[in-house]
């Protein structure tokens, strides 16, 4: 009987290639509510490359937190491509990190507009002074969208840390 190859999950390949780069890692988030962080810590050693993380629920916690414009809040709103973008470049200098991952977002089941729905959701990672942010949209859940938007995180945050 041939034995099925194990595949590592995403949390631990992340802090795995974080201890590798000898890097370190912030997280700033909204509709997640720190369960990036709350991941990552389920990796025994995260310790080495996590030194805190940012809940920024509120506009006024995004600014002050994470660095984010009044005026990008006020042009695009708090779910968008820009807010996230700067939520994770923000992050990381307030934390002092080399990376950092965001997320912001409508988790439903309220909330959602015509223009932003419910599940339509941004993640962010900035590594090294590179941002990159994808736009995700999906349709389960309240606690379904964000546990996929925890899983989307970590995959680009590895991703961007797979290319240095």
């Amino acid at each position: 009987m041939q034995e099925e190859r194990r595949e590592e999950p995403m949390e631990e390949t992340v802090v795995r290639l974080l201890q590798e780069h000898k890097l370190t890692v912030t997280t700033v988030e909204s509709c997640t509510g720190g369960l990036i962080a709350g991941t990552l810590v389920n990796v025994a050693g995260a310790s080495d490359v996590l030194g805190e993380a940012y809940v920024t629920y509120s506009n006024e916690a995004k600014q002050r937190l994470a660095g984010v414009r009044a005026e990008t809040l006020e042009q695009f709103g708090a779910v968008s491509e820009q807010t996230a973008g700067e939520m994770a470049a923000g992050a990381a200098k307030a934390a002092g990190a080399d990376v950092a991952v965001s997320s912001t977002g409508i988790a439903g089941p309220g909330g959602g507009t015509k223009e932003k729905p419910v599940g339509l959701v941004y993640i962010g990672c900035y590594v090294r002074g590179k941002v990159q942010v994808r736009e995700l949209r999906f349709h389960g859940t309240r606690m379904e969208n964000r546990l996929h938007t925890v899983e989307e995180a970590l995959y680009l945050a590895a991703e961007m840390l797979k290319s240095l």
